[in-house]
């Protein structure tokens, strides 16, 4: 189940929720204030794998390529692909 961020509108308090599907279309209400004009944030993720590692800033290349926008895990830049 995905954990989305959010910040209140009317209170500016920012939470998380828990939602059973990604795709549905669930209300949410700000656990402070009750309102419902919150706006949905953008955040980061954590994956972890079996045995342990995890996949951290630290994984990626620190490759001049970067600035073109051609680094991390997609250009193979950190050793995964």
């Amino acid at each position: 189940m995905p954990i989305f961020e959010y910040r209140c509108s009317e209170c500016n308090n920012k939470f998380e929720v828990l939602h059973k599907s990604s795709a549905a279309n669930e209300e949410v209400i700000c656990p402070k204030c009750s309102s419902k004009k919150n706006k949905k944030l953008l955040s980061t993720f954590s994956a972890s794998f079996a045995g342990g590692s995890d996949f951290s800033s630290s994984s990626y290349s620190d490759d001049s390529s970067c600035s073109t926008g051609t680094c991390g895990c997609g250009s193979g830049a950190c050793g995964i692909n």
